[in-house]
């Protein structure tokens, strides 16, 4: 059986991928196209936001009672403002929901544990599979490698992207200072310049560069006495972000109500003396 899902931000870039994905699997509806009352796009046929295809007789609305009602799960990727109000609505109506909107704050999350309590809830700062995994294997080489490796994290991305370090570089200073056990916003040193004095021992640099229309690459650097480890992920396509909110949405509609995230649904063991974020 299908399952009917939702896209809350449809008329935005990810929100088209998403609905393209949706139109394409064979096990998936588009149930529902969320947007804001100031979205252009109000009123068109979610197709024309995807491949051009259909019409498919489900229209772009800002109503989200109507809207959630119609869906099993709904994909989030809209603002912060936009995710508020789904989450509302959608503890109103226990309806699962996959959440990959950055920048969210600390009111937001009590709203993703408040319906967390009624439907399943997956919320990740990154839906890349491969990024998931380079969380996980960056958290088990810290650990087999021990103290006298120093930990440096570089990411980059595209010229517009307005918060730096990225969510996913945030994630991932968490993942190995947990599994060396120390805390992170104790030990993170976000760059350095003019005469910082010798590197601490136990200090994580996070260095954030913008240019260009990357989208997105993540690398932590292990160096030690005589040698170095590195561990990369570059993301080709934003493709890869909502192929991974679609695989979590079909995942989420057989789970309890509860909170996840994308580490969850891949079944990623985690390091016994630390675990991810």
């Amino acid at each position: 059986m299908s399952v009917r899902m939702g896209v809350n931000g449809a008329a935005g870039r990810m929100g088209r991928m998403v609905i393209d994905l949706i139109m394409k699997d064979p096990e998936a509806e588009l149930g529902a196209a969320i947007d804001a009352a100031s979205c252009p796009a109000l009123g068109k046929d979610a197709a024309e936001l995807a491949a051009g295809v259909g019409p498919i007789g489900v229209k772009v609305t800002d109503d989200l009672d109507s809207a959630v009602t119609a869906a099993q799960v709904v994909i989030d990727f809209s603002t912060p403002q936009g995710t508020r109000q789904l989450l509302a609505t959608c503890t109103r109506k226990a309806v699962s929901c996959v959440v990959g909107t950055t920048a969210l704050g600390e009111s937001d999350l009590l709203a993703v544990n408040e319906l967390a309590r009624t439907a399943p809830v997956v919320v990740a700062p990154n839906f890349s599979v491969g990024v998931n995994a380079l969380w996980y294997l960056a958290a088990k080489a810290v650990e087999l490698l021990g103290p006298e490796f120093d930990i440096e994290i570089v990411e980059m991305h595209h010229r517009n992207k307005e918060d730096a370090p990225s969510g996913t570089a945030l994630r991932l200073l968490q993942a190995v200072a947990k599994a060396r056990g120390i805390d992170p916003e104790k030990t993170a040193v976000y760059g350095r310049s003019g005469r910082p004095g010798a590197r601490t021992a136990g200090e994580i640099g996070v260095l954030a560069l913008r240019g260009g229309d990357v989208v997105g690459e993540h690398s932590l650097v292990l160096a030690g006495p005589g040698e170095r480890v590195e561990l990369s992920h570059r993301a080709h396509g934003r493709e890869v972000f909502a192929r991974g909110a679609v695989r979590a949405a079909h995942w989420a509609v057989k789970q309890d109500a509860g909170l996840y995230d994308m580490a969850d649904v891949l079944g990623l063991p985690l390091p016994a003396s630390s675990g991810l974020p």
